[in-house]
């Protein structure tokens, strides 16, 4: 299995991220996502405009992103950090079959459907990943550069 692989397994197996932006000051800013993640480990997330991290990304669309796998015990650690590009998906067919599957995947019911109506589509595409794994042993990592096409 490839490294792009193995990362791109991890993070279909995972729901939550961290999106690390910055104000337009340079204060971090950190916020925890529901995201879903394609085969080239692209991440997409449904959130409304005018929250913070989203006016952070139409000034700024570079962010970082960290996935981790819950756990209480350090020799199970694994996790991902990544630093990439963030843009808006507009097309609406493509639009519909993410958030469907979003939707599914978060079991977000009729309840959530004027919020959803009212959210933008973004997707997350790293340009850099770590991949840091504690239970092939401690400090076990890679990273490698991703190009445009998610490879």
């Amino acid at each position: 299995m490839t490294h792009i692989e193995q990362v791109a397994e991890f993070l279909k197996s995972q729901g939550t991220l961290t999106l690390a932006t910055s104000a337009e000051d340079g204060t971090p800013f950190a916020a925890p996502l529901f995201y879903l993640a394609d085969s080239r480990m692209g991440l997409y997330w449904l959130s409304s405009a005018s929250s913070r991290h989203s006016r952070n990304l139409k000034r700024q669309a570079e962010a970082a992103v960290s996935v981790c796998a819950p756990t209480e015990d350090w020799k199970q650690i694994r996790g991902v950090q990544m630093r990439g590009h963030v843009t808006v998906v507009a097309a609406r067919s493509g639009r519909l079959e993410i958030v469907e599957a979003y939707c599914a995947r978060f079991q977000l019911g009729p309840s959530f459907q004027a919020a959803i109506t009212r959210s933008r589509l973004y997707r997350f595409q790293p340009q850099w990943v770590r991949y840091l794994d504690n239970s092939k042993r401690f400090g076990y990592k890679f990273e490698f550069a991703v190009n445009s096409n998610g490879e």
